[in-house]
């Protein structure tokens, strides 16, 4: 996982941002079907 993605996730989850995760959930989702078909 891409360190700003990781950043991304803490704050969110630190913020208990639950449309933010779900959203960088998403985006991680995407990034990793890309780079690793």
């Amino acid at each position: 996982m891409p360190i700003w993605l990781q950043n991304q996730m803490k704050r969110a989850y630190y913020e208990k941002n639950r449309y933010q995760i779900k959203l960088l959930n998403q985006c991680w989702y995407f990034y990793r079907k890309k780079h690793c078909s």
